[in-house]
């Protein structure tokens, strides 16, 4: 598959995952004295090929070939955790069917120390270039997994001692209320409709990001940011 954008790319350089890289004619000395430093085979082209190439014009004057991106298996976040010496933590996606939301949930959880993000096949982005982007590349550096149902998939995790938080604006509860020192799963729900009635009916606990008065909610993105780092606070 292509990448594209700067960080995607150069990361994916680091990690030795790049076959061949097509650069914009033009572009700053520095951009390719970093391809040079790290042994990327680039050719010279036109900026208007890479257009062509990603069908966007938002590629940053860097293009990449990798291999495809896949999904992880179920266990992956568990193992992971295991390695880590930590409690699971793992978030999931009800309805984020936008690939830049994708993107950014997916920086977010990795920043914050989430061990894998689940979405669900039927009702999420695909995992496609533009997500890889908005992850600035953190997409191949936390276990993605696909399920064929998300309630399904929470009852499943609940059998194996993991509680499920749910994030609603209706909530009682605020998130500094709960107790995050336990397996968890952290689900954020689609922007605009939140999570869905049967996802929500799985949930052991909702609470709110409280905010201040006449504020909008949070895009999601932010929304799962604040509440991981609520998480990592809670557990010391």
């Amino acid at each position: 598959m292509l990448i594209y954008g700067r960080n995607p790319v150069l990361e994916a350089l680091r990690e030795g995952q790049v076959g061949q890289v097509w650069v914009a004619k033009g572009v700053e000395n520095w951009l390719l004295k970093e391809l040079e430093k790290l042994g990327a085979p680039y050719k010279l082209v036109p900026r208007i090929e890479l257009d062509q190439m990603v069908r966007t014009t938002q590629h940053q004057g860097l293009v990449a070939e990798i291999e495809e991106a896949a999904y992880a298996d179920p266990e992956a976040p568990f193992r992971l955790a295991k390695e880590r010496g930590e409690q699971v933590l793992l978030v999931v996606l009800d309805g984020v069917t936008d690939p830049r939301n994708y993107g950014a949930l997916i920086r977010s959880a990795f920043a914050l120390g989430a061990h894998g993000v689940v979405t669900e096949e039927r009702r999420s982005a695909p995992l496609s270039a533009l997500v890889l982007k908005a992850s600035a590349g953190t997409a191949r550096k936390i276990p993605l997994v696909q399920v064929k149902n998300i309630a399904r998939y929470l009852e499943q995790i609940k059998q194996q001692g993991v509680w499920v938080y749910g994030t609603s604006g209706k909530a009682s509860k605020t998130i500094a209320e709960l107790d995050y020192r336990r397996p968890l799963a952290i689900v954020i729900g689609s922007e605009g409709e939140g999570m869905r009635r049967l996802v929500t009916e799985h949930c052991d606990e909702l609470a709110r990001i409280p905010l201040a008065e006449g504020a909008e909610s949070l895009n999601a993105a932010v929304a799962l940011g604040v509440v991981l780092y609520q998480v990592r606070l809670g557990r010391g």
